[in-house]
């Protein structure tokens, strides 16, 4: 075990004597004052989160959306600039290299934001099937990421800046946005990955403690707290977002997670993994991602095997005892002639077979 990493909002993880833990390689707050308390200040208020740990990859040249295509399952030729879309990156058997968010600077111009712990391996992908004219460089060390999630995020973002925020729709961003006091400008997107409205907020990392410091002020008024990895788990699994590693992985494609939404089969670019995703569209996934509420109690946990009388079909992805619902539900990768809404299931729960219901996802959306 090396040394872990600390994002330079690290310092002020002290502030509250936040709890750490080692996610990814990186020393990041699980908790500041409570998971429960910070899931519902982020559902009902606002939260702030340092999401510094995740990677970002510049993508530059005049051929960099031709390559992109090849190498992401979306269609990039549908984002305008000022647009982030949500794509997925594949081996040749269609499993998940990782989920990321593309921004479209320029027309020729790339900003990927991808997962904490598989920076270092997207970005040696990226390289190893780089053509044409592009250039492909890690910039992770050049920006603080904060997100600023919840009903008020935007009535609190907006004391900070002149930028009509209400001008950001879902899926868009604005660059170069000035806000107070703050020497750099900032790329402001709307993606979210809680479930609730809220914003990305990307700066040079010597102004990032100034800023985290700046909305806290700016928000302390509403209610604003700042939250740990505990919460944004929860927060993200009621929404049904998946998480890489637990509903996605190298063995789980993303049609089987569900996300075949970011899949274009019919793009003209032969992107990597088309042929098995393609058929899996066509023809359906052999698995499929569900939502489980369990009917006796007991939590399902990642990784507890899902069972139909006796036998194996399947496996828990995420679970817990969801905060906003006061239910223990979980969602679950299970053989697809099991996946009817209602369907009974057991849950192997240490020594103990529990009973499970299919239900709709997502668990919790936004009103």
């Amino acid at each position: 075990m090396g040394e872990l990493k600390r994002t330079p909002l690290f310092p002020v993880y002290q502030d509250f004597n936040a709890k750490t833990v080692d996610f990814g390689g990186w020393e990041m707050p699980v908790q500041f004052v409570g998971i429960k308390d910070e899931h519902h200040t982020t559902r009902e208020k606002a939260g702030l989160f340092d999401v510094s740990h995740m990677g970002e990859i510049l993508v530059e040249g005049p051929d960099s959306e031709a390559y992109l295509q090849k190498m992401l399952t979306n269609d990039l030729s549908k984002a305008s600039i000022n647009q982030a879309q949500y794509t997925i990156m594949c081996y040749e058997d269609g499993g998940t290299i990782d989920d990321l968010l593309v921004y479209k600077l320029d027309e020729s111009k790339y900003f990927l934001v991808v997962n904490a712990a598989n920076t270092e391996k997207d970005y040696d992908w990226l390289k190893e099937h780089a053509e044409g004219d592009v250039t492909v460089r890690n910039v992770t060390p050049d920006y603080v990421q904060i997100a600023l999630q919840g009903p008020k995020a935007e009535t609190i973002l907006q004391q900070l800046t002149e930028e009509d925020l209400s001008e950001i729709k879902f899926f868009r961003f604005k660059q170069d946005v000035q806000l107070n006091g703050i020497e750099h400008g900032a790329i402001i997107s709307r993606t979210g990955y809680t479930g609730e409205d809220g914003f990305e907020i990307y700066i040079n990392h010597a102004s990032g403690v100034e800023l985290w410091r700046a909305i806290l002020k700016a928000g302390e008024a509403h209610g604003v707290t700042p939250v740990g990895l505990g919460a944004r788990d929860t927060l993200r699994f009621e929404a049904n977002l998946a998480l890489y590693g637990q509903e996605l992985s190298k063995d789980i494609t993303p049609v089987e997670a569900g996300l075949g939404f970011a899949v274009k089969a019919k793009k003209e670019a032969d992107f990597i993994g088309k042929e098995v995703l393609a058929e899996q569209k066509a023809n359906g996934p052999k698995r499929k991602l569900v939502g489980l509420e369990m009917m006796d109690k007991g939590i399902p946990r990642h990784g507890y095997d899902v069972l139909k009388d006796g036998e194996n079909v399947g496996f828990i992805t995420s679970g817990t005892q969801s905060p906003t619902l006061g239910k223990n539900v979980g969602l679950a990768l299970v053989q697809a002639e099991y996946v009817n809404e209602g369907e009974t299931l057991e849950v192997q729960v240490r020594k103990r077979t529990l009973e499970a219901k299919i239900v709709p996802t997502p668990f919790y959306k936004r009103k």
